[in-house]
């Protein structure tokens, strides 16, 4: 179980070959090849986590279950900074068997594909930065997360600036993109061939 704070900024990105290459022309490499996850946010049905802008949330990627709870956002121009609170489970249907039973729900279902990089050298990697890239069904994105001065000096190797972090969640980005469209918001997920 890990206990902490986490800073973390979301870069939308055009091209994953250009990303990929900019990455390990940077010295990053791959600790976690691409895989996919499934995650299903709980709430109650008054919905009073989304409401103070927390989650809980149950996450598969592969044989690998993942609870987490994240505390509302802290006061922040540039990062998202929150409180996490995270542990392996070794029954994730059993745990959302225990999550239903107090009266949670599933309330937002998301799907990605992602791939874990790592800083190459030691002292990169001392700074305890990690960044991870997401294939979604809104569009593929770089996570950073790590100390605030390693976030910007990343970001700005990449070619991002400031401008461009975006500290909303995946859930906010797909309900804002579907109210653009004109559609109504629900599960952010993959199509399924029929």
């Amino acid at each position: 179980m890990k206990r902490r704070h986490e800073i973390e900024i979301k870069l939308e990105i055009q091209s994953l070959r250009e990303i990929k290459r900019r990455l390990l022309g940077l010295g990053f490499r791959v600790t976690q090849p691409r895989h996919f996850e499934s995650n299903t946010l709980f709430d109650f049905p008054d919905l009073r986590l989304w409401k103070a802008r927390c989650l809980l949330r149950l996450r598969r990627a592969g044989k690998t279950w993942l609870l987490t709870f994240k505390g509302a956002p802290s006061p922040s121009r540039r990062y998202k900074v929150r409180r996490e609170i995270e542990t392996r489970l070794e029954d994730g249907r059993m745990a959302e068997e225990i999550l239903e039973s107090l009266g949670l729900s599933p309330a937002f279902r998301y799907e990605k594909f992602r791939t874990v990089y790592s800083p190459g050298s030691r002292q990169a990697r001392a700074s305890k930065g990690l960044l991870v890239c997401d294939e979604t069904p809104i569009g593929n994105y770089l996570e950073l997360e790590g100390p605030r001065r390693w976030i910007d000096e990343v970001a700005r190797r990449l070619g991002f600036g400031t401008r461009d972090y975006i500290t909303a969640s995946y859930a906010s980005l797909h309900r804002q993109r579907c109210l653009t469209r004109g559609e109504r918001p629900g599960d952010m997920v993959f199509q399924r061939k029929s």
